[in-house]
């Protein structure tokens, strides 16, 4: 995500200027890093400077880490919500990497450390390791290709409401808890009154039916309905 009409120098004065008031001694352009700021016996600092992110900007980093652990990448900072996600992900992508993260608001030069470099210490979410074995546990064969796209995957939560829609197909209207109890779809009611895709109707309380997607889903999902069922 690149800023435009930018140029990678209007970074630099505020970078030096930021690195000196903390009493760093900074030049430009020595060897292959942008910026290196040295004091005393520190580790010397090299920042990379870029007028956005870029996977250029990451591959020059990572080599700059063969000279010094105190590695940073600075870009512009500008407004907007495409590019507060991109902070988002990239913030994160700089922890993996054990990178630092500099911003510059170039309108009056103010300079914020977003990250320091740090060793990367992995943290797991056991929610989601829960979510994820769920999913993977109840999902009945293996009816999607690895590299698909999200939108249309044969979830588990899909194939519940095929199941729905089988038997309301094959015996006409029923009640939330017939329909449960002829799939083993504990939470049929609920899954049909919420109605995600749009295959059901209700008929009247408690009582659903197939909607024309519903009926367009039983030739749509055909293979898809034999094998889970």
């Amino acid at each position: 995500m690149l800023a435009t009409n930018l140029r990678e120098t209007d970074l630099y004065v505020p970078i030096k200027q930021f690195l000196e008031g903390q009493g760093y001694s900074v030049k430009s352009e020595i060897g292959s890093a942008d910026v290196v700021a040295v004091r005393d016996d520190a580790e010397p600092v090299i920042v990379e400077l870029k007028t956005g992110f870029s996977l250029s900007l990451f591959h020059q980093a990572i080599d700059r880490q063969s000279l010094t652990d105190a590695v940073y990448i600075a870009v512009p900072r500008v407004t907007g919500r495409p590019f507060s996600k991109s902070m988002r992900n990239n913030k994160a992508l700089c922890r993996r990497l054990g990178l630092g993260l500099i911003t510059v608001r170039l309108k009056d030069g103010h300079v914020e450390v977003q990250t320091d470099p740090a060793p990367y210490k992995p943290r797991q979410s056991k929610p989601k390791k829960a979510r994820l074995l769920r999913e993977f546990a109840k999902r009945v064969g293996d009816p999607n290709t690895g590299g698909a796209t999200r939108r249309g995957l044969m979830t588990a939560y899909r194939q519940d409401a095929l199941r729905c829609v089988k038997t309301l197909y094959e015996n006409g209207p029923a009640k939330g808890s017939q329909v449960a109890k002829k799939t083993n779809v504990e939470k049929a009611t609920r899954l049909m009154a919420d109605n995600h895709y749009g295959w059901f109707e209700r008929v009247k309380f408690g009582v659903y039916t197939l909607s024309p997607k519903g009926l367009d889903a039983v030739s749509e999902y055909s293979s898809e309905i034999k094998n889970i069922v």
